[in-house]
């Protein structure tokens, strides 16, 4: 396999980025990486045409004594038992205006990849390439706009001693004081506890009518009779008066025919 990738960045800076391999974790383009292993170990997801395949594995950048560099890889596939082995060479080429990334290696799989179209994989591989020189070189050009940035700030803050007599500032504005306003200040007799008295009864009823409202729970209302036109009549009720009163209304009647009996008896005597 061999690839080519232009960067406008400088070769140096790209072997800045390679020498640290926490950068270069950064750089591989959807690496999760896992806590507490290597800084080039974790979960790597390649899409290849409609498929995707998620492998483990660690990677190790090594550089050479000719400026090259040196990767080795293996993986093995998170739902299966497929496995990767990657052996790359990446060289830097100045180049007008930046520089060229040039792989050249093998690689040899086993598992779900192999079965699906060589085309598609070699598509795949060639974008996960080029994506990983782009992030590199974003790596480089973002750290150097950082320390340019660092400087600049550094330059601005580095500010000429004042001159004798313009050091002190001139003094802030006065905040408005209600003390100092024409508003008259309030005065607190008889009649104003008379208000605050009936505020207070007025705020307490309708406290207690909102938690009156508030307070019947959903079941309550749900089971609530209906109420207006719709309001079921009541049956009729028929009152049945106690015993003792029962028995009165006789007896005050057969007293009061004693009464007139006894009236007109004395009456003929007479």
């Amino acid at each position: 396999m061999e690839h080519e990738v232009f960067v406008p960045v400088p070769a140096e800076r790209l072997r800045e980025v390679l020498d640290d391999p926490a950068r270069v974790a950064r750089a591989v383009p959807g690496l999760q990486q896992d806590a507490g292993a290597e800084p080039v170990a974790g979960r790597l997801k390649i899409r290849v045409g409609s498929h995707s395949v998620t492998y483990r594995g660690a990677v190790r950048v090594s550089r050479r004594d000719d400026g090259t560099y040196a990767v080795q890889g293996e993986a093995e596939e998170s739902r299966g038992s497929g496995s990767v082995e990657l052996t790359l060479r990446i060289a830097l080429r100045e180049a007008e205006g930046g520089c060229t990334v040039a792989y050249d290696g093998t690689a040899s799989a086993a598992g779900r990849i192999k079965d699906l179209p060589a085309e598609a994989v070699e598509g795949a591989v060639t974008r996960l390439l080029n994506r990983f020189a782009e992030h590199l070189a974003a790596a480089a050009t973002g750290e150097r706009d950082d320390t340019n940035d660092e400087r600049a700030g550094a330059g601005a803050g580095a500010q000429p001693a004042p001159e004798p007599g313009l050091t002190e500032e001139p003094p802030a504005p006065e905040r408005p004081s209600a003390f100092g306003s024409d508003r008259p200040s309030p005065s607190y007799g008889r009649a104003d506890e008379g208000e605050d008295d009936d505020d207070e009864e007025d705020i307490a009823e309708a406290a207690h009518a909102r938690r009156t409202m508030i307070g019947r729970s959903a079941e309550e209302v749900d089971h609530a009779p209906p109420r207006g036109r719709y309001a079921p009549v009541p049956a009729p009720q028929t009152v049945t008066p106690p015993a003792p009163l029962r028995w009165a209304a006789p007896a005050a009647a057969l007293a009061l025919a004693s009464a007139i009996v006894a009236v007109r008896a004395l009456r003929r005597r007479r």
